[in-house]
């Protein structure tokens, strides 16, 4: 390249990957944040059962949302692949079978959540004083399934495109009417979960219809026509073909989660909100390797399309390295300050104590994770992902669900012990990844076996 400069594609590693990863951390942040404002706003106006209607409902909302998020990685992958191969055409027809195919599925999702709330509710088994709330709070968020949707596949289609910066915006925007309606609806007008799913839902909206401003606006870096929008089947067919196994891995990750959270419901009340508010930590100590996972599959795609799978590698390195730095000291800061952590989504001591006690048994994950989540980015770029889809569900459904129920019938148990099975299943994660990475590098993959 004759500029000289450091870009995705050329110069120096770490500096563009970092780059373009900070936008991410940065947005999911926001996204946690996003997350985080109900509880800590319905903690405060409401009580203990409010937290955990929020805390059930948000985990159901996050592992219907996991589809889409796991479906726009094929969004994310074929743009970026066509960018990195110049191929213009390609990359059009992308985007218009992914406007025709997500359209659809976020109408069956809202129509199918609002549908059958209750029932998913009581598969969970919310604690009875949270069930009327939880029924609510999913209901409404389902009823904007469609917002959440468009926003989450604008912003992988943005990350295919190299760039960032545009899904923190639209995150920034969306966080702000957040916590502007959560202020509003509960601490003023005291609609309690109701009004935190209502806040959520609207803001969504403005969010993308902010960001569907902003594209006929500036456009993008090539030229989407009509035609584009008529012979799909070819480009959805890529897209599920790519993002269905990613899909399956987060949607049966968090249901994992679910069932995990089911289990601690039967202790009661304290412990369900406790873990609650353990759950929501976890997006923010796991920020780094969170970002970086994205940012790899989006890197590694594009040097994968111009044919620099060496890249790759060493894109894939520094992002575990970034990670790891990160995780050391986010582990130390569940261990030690943990319950002060979770004051700020609880005021009651007990629920406090019991949170720092989950956190303490969880700290190792944040040690072992970046390594998992990095090589997740890497196997997503490359076009891999029915071993992510195989990897999630092994230690999901094989590990983390058997210990977890395995702990918590163990005689005096406690919320330290059952949380202990959420990082011995991340190790079996990192025994699978590296298994399956030397498979894959003794094949040699090039652009034509992907």
């Amino acid at each position: 390249m004759p500029d000289g400069k450091d870009t995705i594609l050329q110069g120096k590693i770490f500096a563009p990957l970092l780059k373009f990863a900070i936008p991410l951390m940065l947005a999911i942040l926001l996204q946690a944040l996003y997350g985080a404002v109900d509880m800590i706003v319905v903690g405060k106006f409401g009580d203990t059962s409010s937290v955990s209607a929020v805390s059930n409902g948000s985990q159901i909302m996050i592992t219907i949302t996991e589809i889409v998020v796991g479906l726009s990685m094929g969004v994310t992958v074929l743009i970026g692949r066509f960018v990195g191969s110049k191929d213009d055409e390609s990359a059009a027809e992308t985007v218009g079978g992914m406007i025709k195919l997500f359209v659809v599925i976020g109408l069956v999702i809202s129509v199918f959540t609002a549908i059958f709330a209750d029932t998913i509710v009581l598969l969970l088994k919310v604690p009875t004083e949270a069930v009327e709330k939880t029924v609510a709070y999913v209901r409404i968020c389902g009823l904007g399934m469609i917002f959440i949707t468009a926003f989450n596949v604008i912003s992988g289609l943005f990350r295919g495109l190299g760039n960032s910066k545009s899904p923190l915006l639209f995150i920034t925007i969306a966080c702000s009417v957040n916590i502007l309606g959560d202020l509003l609806l509960c601490g003023v007008f005291k609609m309690d979960t109701t009004g935190a799913a209502i806040a959520t839902v609207f803001a969504q909206a403005v969010s993308v219809a902010f960001s569907i401003y902003k594209i006929k606006r500036n456009g993008l870096p090539f030229k989407v026509e009509k035609r584009h929008l008529k012979n799909t089947k070819r480009a959805q067919k890529s897209i599920i073909k790519i993002g269905t196994p990613v899909a399956m891995q987060d949607f049966l990750t968090s249901v994992s989660f679910l069932i995990v959270m089911a289990i601690i419901n039967k202790i009661g009340l304290v412990a369900s909100a406790s873990v609650g508010i353990s759950e929501r930590l976890f997006i923010f100590l796991a920020l780094v390797p969170i970002s970086f996972m994205y940012a790899l599959s989006a890197f590694v795609a594009q040097n994968v399309g111009a044919k620099q799978e060496a890249r790759a590698i060493k894109g894939l390195r520094a992002g575990m390295i970034s990670s790891f730095v990160f995780g050391a000291f986010t582990a130390a800061l569940s261990v030690f300050a943990g319950d002060l952590l979770a004051s700020f989504f609880e005021d009651d001591p007990v629920v406090i104590a019991s949170a720092w006690s989950y956190m303490r048994g969880t700290a190792a994950e944040y040690m072992v994770v970046p390594f998992v989540f990095c090589f997740l980015g890497y196997f997503n770029g490359i076009g891999k992902t029915t071993f992510v889809m195989i990897e999630g569900m092994v230690a999901s459904f094989a590990v983390r669900i058997p210990l977890c129920y395995y702990l918590s019938r163990l005689p005096n148990t406690d919320l330290f012990t059952i949380g202990l099975a959420v990082p011995l299943s991340t190790v079996a994660s990192i025994l699978m990844c590296v298994s399956y990475y030397i498979f894959v590098r003794k094949k040699r993959l090039t652009l034509h076996e992907l």
